[in-house]
């Protein structure tokens, strides 16, 4: 909410695939809005990485389906923006583009709503540059025109001068949206006068890590269409720039390339696993089936507060455990000299790298990351006995501890510093699910296999996991996914993500050298 309690628009390019694409500008925008109004062609990072408490709003289209029609749109910005609300309208690629940016800032200026255009990277650049295709060259084209192919075949709605365009020289054509009327447009290319063995290509799902790139010539497009089964959003590039795409092809050297993997641990604590996959190679999938947020233990603060000055403990077993506990023990005891009366056990290398970060390092950790194992040995520790153990834990961790312990004295108050809770996916990623499913999931806990329940049937599940290789994380994580019928693909024998990724990685390579 602005200060000044008007509302605007801004008018965000989210570039055409790889989130990022997106401007440091326009990222900036996205995430300080109240609102977010969507398309369906942009990447699911930029949407998962909104706050959740942000308001969505998913209008996408795909080809020739348009479930919310554009004055609807319209309607949605003016009613969010006179509620006071920063908007953001958030579409793919750039969005004066083919994007009908142009004619929604209108209506914006016609209705005396402040709004901003911050441009994106274009799908008609970005696409053949990933493909190693530049749309313009000293010596092949000295221009580059971008046309839409929609209605290509209707005389009376297409305005494209594909006369004009037929005999350009020196000229590169980008076409957008024009898989259905490819047909139409190589015929009008040829019979006025363009080349036949004129240099293309075609580039679907430009900037996606699952982009495609077909070679061909002109009189070829429309077989090429058919017989590689091209599915929108899908370019067409037609040029002599196209003869340079065995020399500048650079987006093919990669391990994961091509992989889905769709990945269950919160977004919140994704957005390096994301970026790592990308750099692999794999087209990251974000579906959290788990979320966390701080919960207020009044108790457990006051039973840490008064705990001893010697012989305490502080027990943390998952890396929200410590980013919660000192989110708030900042506010509840401020001064960090405190923690010097405690020794500290931390469950796993991913718990300890989160205390390292607060400068402290674990006094105790077990020779396994499972509460079972660090039960067991910290009983044999002498000076644990008669001891005042504070276990910081979220609302849904188990009690080996507060049940184990005892047995030698020790005294366990629990700290709840976070709620682990089941989300809701934003309207439109659900059906991406099932248009492009995954080759491989990640589960990283019990709770992201048990939350797969809460946004998919029993059937819908089936349906993705049948195709799909399953990787568990650890023990805990292994004996969940066995009784709920999951058949598991390879467990990571280094119980963090750094070991997760590589088993994933070891995976594929095995497979693709056979």
């Amino acid at each position: 909410m602005r200060k000044d309690g008007k509302g605007k628009v801004f008018l965000i390019g989210a570039g055409p695939g790889d989130p990022g694409l997106i401007t440091v500008k326009g990222k900036r925008h996205l995430e300080m809005c109240d609102a977010v109004i969507y398309d369906n062609l942009l990447a699911s990072e930029l949407v998962i990485s909104i706050p959740y408490q942000t308001e969505k709003y998913h209008v996408g289209k795909k080809a020739g389906v348009h479930p919310v029609p554009q004055d609807e749109i319209n309607k949605l910005m003016l009613k969010l923006a006179r509620e006071g609300k920063c908007v953001a309208r958030l579409k793919g690629s750039d969005p004066l583009i083919f994007g009908r940016g142009g004619e929604e800032a209108r209506f914006l200026k016609e209705n005396d709503i402040p709004f901003e255009i911050i441009t994106g990277v274009t799908s008609g650049i970005a696409g053949p540059a990933y493909a190693g295709i530049p749309c313009t060259d000293r010596v092949l084209a000295s221009s580059v025109v971008f046309v839409t192919g929609h209605k290509a075949s209707d005389k009376y709605k297409s305005s494209v001068a594909w006369e004009w365009l037929a005999k350009a020289k020196n000229c590169t054509v980008v076409i957008y949206m024009g898989v259905g009327e490819i047909a139409n447009i190589v015929e009008k290319l040829i019979d006025n006068g363009m080349d036949p063995e004129t240099p293309a290509a075609i580039v679907e799902r430009g900037t996606y890590p699952s982009q495609r790139n077909v070679i061909t010539t002109l009189c070829l497009l429309p077989k090429k269409v058919a017989s590689e089964n091209v599915k929108p959003p899908a370019l067409f590039v037609i040029g002599e720039v196209c003869t340079l795409q065995p020399w500048l092809e650079w987006f093919v050297d990669k391990p994961l390339l091509g992989v889905r993997v769709m990945v269950t641990r919160p977004a919140d604590q994704s957005m390096e696993l994301y970026a790592e996959l990308r750099e692999l190679g794999a087209e990251p999938m974000p579906y959290p089936t788990i979320a966390t947020e701080a919960w207020h233990d009044e108790e457990g603060w006051e039973a840490l507060r008064n705990s001893p000055d010697k012989n305490s403990w502080l027990i943390f077993t998952s890396e929200n455990g410590v980013r919660y506990f000192f989110q708030q023990f900042a506010n509840r005891l401020g001064d960090v000299r405190y923690l010097s009366r405690f020794k500290i056990a931390a469950i796993g290398s991913a718990t300890s790298r989160s205390l390292a970060e607060h400068n402290l390092e674990p006094d105790f950790i077990p020779s396994k990351a499972t509460s079972e194992v660090l039960t067991a040995e910290m009983k044999k520790l002498t000076d644990v006995k008669e001891a005042t153990v504070i276990r910081v834990r979220g609302n849904l961790a188990g009690d080996t501890i507060e049940k184990g312990l005892p047995e030698v004295g020790v005294k366990v108050i629990p700290l709840t510093t976070y709620r682990t809770f089941h989300p809701d996916w934003p309207d439109g990623l659900k059906e991406k699910l099932f248009e492009t499913p995954p080759h491989a999931i990640l589960f990283t806990s019990a709770s992201t296999v048990k939350g797969m329940n809460h946004n998919l049937s029993d059937d819908e599940i089936k349906q993705i996991t049948s195709g799909a290789k399953i990787f568990s994380l650890g023990p805990m994580v292994s004996d969940t996914l066995s009784k709920n019928g999951f058949a598991i693909t390879a467990k990571a024998e280094k119980h963090d993500l750094e070991g997760l990724i590589a088993t994933l990685l070891e995976h594929y390579q095995k497979n693709q050298s056979k």
